[in-house]
């Protein structure tokens, strides 16, 4: 996109992968959710819980907040510490504070289980995300501590990952009923991110229409494409994924760096050199850029865990 100087109407397949790609971090806190509970009582009390988590996250968390910090993006308005209560030392940083609030909270979600998932509170439950959702994406962002104001906008996609987790066969059964239209609900809303967030950033010209994650119909999206997902891979490819998935982390923190100097010193001049791209060129250039990124963050990875110890430090 930025490689059309932002002229959206030009590079409508880019606009498409970008707004579909709005699912990760959703999906994430998901995830998160939905590992949480099936892992909660192997441990022996709140503290042994919350020392696993907070040490496998925050010490690779400060270490890569340090490394951008000081070294790649060095011109900041915050000190060190501020950038840390925010995950502010880079852009993809923002959500890791959410995501220990939500460890943080966790236990408590799940002694209280029984009563969130009443259906009437339940069903509030839900009104209210719905409500807060269109509010902060149509109306106003909310001007709340900005970890906290992100936890409040997926609370229910975290507590749906803890549901899925409970009701495992059952959620397994409802899709392998419901899998073709499923499917086809994901592409459909797929589609309707990307209208919606073309559509509103062309009208008003505010960026947040095309980056916010936190929409309906995003959420949409979001339990669809899980839904998919999981009933695609449950117990299948089982040896790929732990392998992806052990430098999944890594690779989170470093991929940045790897997509500033990709740009930078490779496609940035192609594009300048050739005065932009043609809609031909740009059928190749996204996923070009994008392997060329992930194989180099996976590669580095790679390599940092074969070095002891250091994965701990790296994440």
């Amino acid at each position: 996109m930025e490689a059309s100087s932002f002229h959206l109407e030009t590079i409508q397949w880019t606009v498409f992968l970008n707004q579909a790609a709005r699912f990760a971090v959703p999906l994430f806190f998901m995830i998160s959710g939905f590992v949480l509970e099936l892992n909660y009582d192997h441990h022996p009390n709140y503290f042994a819980y919350l020392w696993k988590r907070i040490n496998r996250i925050f010490i690779p968390y400060i270490f890569w907040s340090a490394v951008y910090y000081y070294f790649i993006y060095t011109q900041h308005g915050v000190n060190f510490l501020t950038a840390l209560l925010y995950g502010s030392a880079s852009w993809q940083l923002y959500f890791i504070p959410t995501l220990l609030i939500f460890y943080i909270v966790f236990p408590l979600l799940h002694e209280l289980y029984t009563f969130i998932t009443n259906k009437w509170i339940f069903l509030g439950l839900t009104i209210i995300q719905l409500w807060l959702l269109w509010h902060d994406y149509n109306v106003k962002s909310y001007d709340l501590f900005y970890p906290l104001g992100i936890a409040s906008l997926n609370y229910m996609i975290f507590i749906l990952g803890m549901v899925a987790s409970r009701n495992q066969e059952v959620v397994l059964s409802i899709i392998r009923r419901w899998k073709l239209l499923l499917i086809f609900g994901c592409v459909a809303a797929a589609i309707l991110v990307y209208y919606q967030g073309s559509h509103l950033y062309i009208q008003t010209h505010n960026y947040l229409r095309l980056y916010s994650q936190w929409r309906i119909s995003i959420t949409l999206y979001v339990i669809l494409l899980a839904a998919v997902i999981y009933g695609w891979l449950h117990k299948a490819y089982v040896d790929i994924i732990k392998k992806l998935a052990a430098l999944s982390f890594f690779v989170f923190f470093v991929h940045i760096i790897f997509l500033e100097k990709v740009w930078k010193y490779l496609f940035l001049p192609l594009v300048t050199h050739n005065g932009g791209l043609t809609v031909l060129q740009q059928g190749w250039f996204d996923p070009l850029f994008f392997g060329v990124t992930a194989l180099s963050s996976l590669g580095l990875a790679w390599v940092a865990h074969k070095i002891p110890y250091f994965s701990r430090l790296t994440g």
